[in-house]
């Protein structure tokens, strides 16, 4: 075989079944560390395909060459005066040199630069066969895949996630002569492990995924098997006369669970209906990995999917067994909503004095006693029902203690809404019950009501200045009490509700409320700017540019809705013609202003201005300030900012003909007065001279 010809590579570790949760990424870092390999080692990749499946990680590789192509070797040796001595001889220099590259002296070449002549040696290295190094290249793919916890198996050494058993390593329709984890390599695979259990001869690396799929019951390509069992469970549910509930992760891992994915309806009795549909979800999905069936307005029918890794001749016993199974699941879940209610959810709260919060911190009891305080502030701030907001905070941990929050922690929140609803608490308070842990994620919406509202952010807050207070802040990518999210969950509800409320205060509130477990007073500057450095990447994912948010930040506004006011309104400003002069000049004032002593003043006496501009700018200013004043009071940066637009030409005009630093100290000072003067009237939206030009 030429060493320029090129064929498919593939390379295939049979294994027993992998854990399901870990199985794409393991295979997105198997193909990875072999492509990188290849790449290093002077390959050139075109199409990689990646396979894996629950007994299988697979990687082939399109058209790749033969061997390394040769590379040209060049090494610089000594200057030619230095080469030989006076009788011409080679000195000990250039023969160490020529020895090091396996030459006489005599091979060496020179070459002329603009610092003299110089020894050098050029040779072709002959490119090494792909043959000879995938070996090593697959073995650094596979130590560094993120294996928390490698195992042994019979008396091997080797080591591994799960147990190996054949290896497949062919170059076009040749077996590459390779170990790996103790294992020669072959050309023969498996199927799946009861439709195809016999050996599969491979005549050539390219059939590897249509040979599977046509002897071997096994469909390789994940996504693909993945998107079958997804239109597979949407076409059951269909039938079913309902939709499925489609839940991306319980695809994925099912999709890592099966090689041959059949789907099978079941059926359970209409009586479990009675408990709440979020608590039957959470069973079928998390233990059974069912798909349930909703009616289309989100009322849970008495079925749900199944995906069976068996095309059985029998499915209705498939479908009996699966029943059987999903029973006495669905039987407990009943028992814990049922027992859950023999006692005043209230009285839950008993048990919350002993479980921790943070030792430092105290009990969770203690925690709800603070966010308690902090609620109440921010309810009579806001003009929101106070008796509501007390009853929610007394409510809401209490069904951490439930036994049904014991069997599914995630249902937090969730079942908390559900007993209250039950127990004929008003709507408003159930519901913020489950509205204080939102938003639960960057696709979640921001609580609905004013009671979850404030829950939300009473309940966080106390979180963020508590664990800043005791010294645990997030470091790096450890963030164990999820405060990026919590500070994110503040600003969006405060943003997104529109609740005018000033952060520094309420983060002062906070501290005080903590002041019999930890002195918070010493980090509340340090927790604002954390939260607000949160805020920034709030904009950026929202396209506000960085220049923007940093004009506004320099002020330090800590009302986020205002803060928010005035991102907008830079943001319109900068589309106006007129911005990239005045951002300009913006800057070259605050230039003037930082080096003159004067300029913390802003009086101007008019009676020294002397030239045409500086009495045309003090002019507009002056009529200005009078329109634009009452619109910064009122929050109205975005019009003020359009009206102040207009003094880009007197503006100009007085850079243009204007000397700022004259003589006269009088005229001089009184002239930085002037642009101070226009200087704070920008300032009252924000710092203009961080804009980009």
């Amino acid at each position: 075989m030429s060493a320029n010809s090129t064929n498919d590579l593939l390379i295939e570790l049979g294994t027993e079944e992998l854990p399901p949760k870990a199985l794409k990424k393991l295979s997105d870092a198997f193909t990875g560390g072999i492509v990188d390999g290849l790449k290093k080692a002077g390959f050139e990749i075109n199409e990689v395909a990646s396979f894996a499946a629950p007994r299988r990680l697979a990687v082939l590789i399109k058209n790749i060459a033969a061997a390394q192509p040769d590379r040209n070797i060049e090494r610089k040796g000594p200057a030619l005066k230095a080469a030989y001595d006076a009788d011409g001889n080679p000195t000990k220099a250039v023969m160490g040199f020529a020895r090091s590259c396996g030459v006489e002296v005599s091979e060496l070449q020179q070459q002329e630069t603009d610092k003299g002549v110089w020894l050098i040696f050029k040779a072709t290295e002959k490119g090494r066969a792909l043959s000879e190094l995938i070996e090593d290249i697959v073995n650094q793919s596979l130590a560094k895949l993120p294996i928390p916890k490698r195992m042994r198996w019979g008396d091997n050494d080797a080591e591994f996630v799960r147990p190996v058993h054949w290896l497949v390593m062919m170059f076009g329709e040749q077996v590459i002569d390779a170990e790996i984890l103790g294992l020669k390599a072959s050309s023969q695979t498996y199927g799946h492990r009861f439709h195809a259990p016999a050996a599969i001869t491979l005549n050539t690396a390219s059939e590897y995924q249509e040979k599977l799929l046509g002897e071997g019951f096994v469909i390789a390509d994940f996504a693909q098997r993945k998107e079958k069992i997804k239109q597979q469970v949407i076409d059951t549910g269909k039938q079913l006369g309902g939709e499925a509930v489609l839940d991306d992760d319980l695809l994925n891992e099912v999709a890592a669970l099966n090689e041959w994915p059949i789907a099978v309806a079941g059926e359970f009795d209409e009586i479990y209906l009675d408990v709440p549909a979020e608590a039957l979800i959470k069973t079928m999905q998390d233990n059974q990995k069912y798909f349930p069936v909703t009616d289309g307005k989100n009322n849970l029918k008495n079925y749900f999917i199944t995906i069976s890794n068996i095309d059985s001749k029998s499915p209705e016993k498939v479908k009996a067994g699966n029943e059987r199974v999903v029973r006495p699941r669905l039987a407990d879940a009943k028992f814990f909503w049922e027992q859950d209610q023999k006692q005043p959810l209230e009285s839950f709260n008993a048990a919350l004095e002993k479980v921790v919060f943070q030792k430092k911190l105290g009990t969770i009891a203690d925690k709800t006693k603070r966010v308690a305080g902090l609620a109440e502030a921010i309810a009579q701030q806001l003009g929101a029902n106070v008796e509501y907001v007390k009853r929610a905070v007394l409510l809401s941990k209490c069904d951490l203690m439930t036994d049904m929050v014991g069997e599914f922690a995630s249902l937090q929140g969730v079942m908390g809404k559900r007993y209250a609803q039950k127990a004929g608490e008003p709507d408003e308070v159930a519901l913020a019950l489950d509205e204080q842990y939102k938003p639960r994620g960057a696709s979640d919406d921001t609580a609905s009501t004013p009671t979850g509202q404030i829950l939300s952010i009473s309940d966080k807050l106390d979180t963020l200045v508590g664990i800043f207070a005791i010294g645990q802040k997030p470091t790096g990518e450890k963030d164990p009490y999820a405060l990026r999210r919590a500070s994110l969950g503040v600003l969006r509800t405060i943003i997104e509700r529109q609740l005018d409320l000033d952060l520094k205060q309420l983060i002062a509130e906070s501290a005080k409320l903590l002041a019999d477990k930890v002195d918070a007073t010493k980090v509340e500057a340090e927790v604002f700017e954390y939260i607000i450095e949160r805020l920034r990447a709030y904009y950026l994912d929202r396209g506000v540019s960085a220049d923007v948010f940093d004009a506004v930040s320099a002020l330090s506004p800590s009302r986020p809705l205002d803060f928010d006011k005035r991102i907008k309104a830079v943001s319109a400003f900068r589309e106006l013609a007129e911005a990239q002069s005045l951002a300009a000049a913006n800057k070259r004032v605050g230039n003037i202003l930082k080096k003159s002593a004067s300029s913390n003043n802003v009086t101007v006496d008019e009676s020294l201005l002397a030239e045409d501009a500086e009495k045309k700018l003090y002019e507009t200013l002056s009529s200005l300030s009078q329109v634009v004043e009452p619109m910064f009071d009122a929050g109205n940066y975005e019009a003020a900012l359009t009206k102040l637009s207009s003094l880009r030409d007197p503006v100009d005009a007085f850079f243009d003909s204007v000397m700022v630093m004259a003589d006269d100290e009088a005229v001089k000072n009184n002239r930085i007065a002037l642009l101070n003067t226009m200087n704070q009237l920008f300032l009252r939206a924000a710092d203009l001279s961080r804009l980009h030009q």
